[in-house]
């Protein structure tokens, strides 16, 4: 055999090979995205039960999702610690400013460490409508007036929507009927490997 017939013969097998192995790869990533739904980085859901909808940023980075609020105020009910807060955000299917009060009550303080020094915020329930079907997660609450986001969602609730693919964004719808299935957070199970950085 040549030298020239023996180069064109192994830069073919290197080609195969390099076929069957994306091949290989690709496999499992397509059999999880029939079996689950995709979203992208960016989707629109509407916060329930008020129905406003809004732009969601989906961050594997943070552990716990973020919502924007304002004049945030502890109180007390029944012996219990609430949270009322105003949320003031753009409406994306009417494109005007709009604003709700809420009260929910307290689930946890989380404390955040960073270049500015410790925070600790609230972290309250609240429940968003994506791709039909309605999610009960925990929100931190901070002033995100100056992000591009209002919603921010972190792992513990991407862990339960489906498969995020980076490279897309509005895969899906936020309609909700009245009877969408609803997803409580006492009712999840989350990976204790889900706040894991290695």
């Amino acid at each position: 055999m040549s030298r020239h017939a023996a180069t064109s013969l192994a830069r073919a097998a290197r080609q195969f090979a390099g076929v069957g192995l994306i091949a290989s790869l690709a496999a499992p990533a397509v059999a999880q995205a029939a079996d689950d739904k995709v979203f992208g980085w960016v989707e629109k859901a509407t916060i329930e039960p008020w129905g406003v909808m809004v732009k969601v940023k989906l961050d594997s980075g943070a552990l716990t999702s973020s919502m924007h609020a304002e004049n945030i105020e502890t109180f007390e009910r029944d012996d219990e610690e609430w949270v009322r807060f105003d949320v003031e955000v753009e409406d994306e299917a009417k494109g005007d400013k709009v604003e709700n009060t809420f009260e929910r009550p307290l689930y946890r303080d989380l404390t955040v460490s960073g270049a500015g020094g410790r925070d600790t915020r609230p972290v309250v329930l609240m429940t968003l409508c994506m791709g039909g079907e309605r999610y009960e997660e925990q929100f931190s609450l901070r002033d995100r007036d100056g992000m591009n986001y209002p919603v921010l969602l972190g792992r513990r609730t991407i862990q339960s929507l489906g498969v995020l693919d980076v490279r897309k964004t509005f895969q899906t719808s936020p309609d909700c009927a009245e009877d969408a299935p609803l997803h409580r957070y006492e009712d999840k199970e989350y990976s204790d490997r889900i706040g894991a950085a290695s």
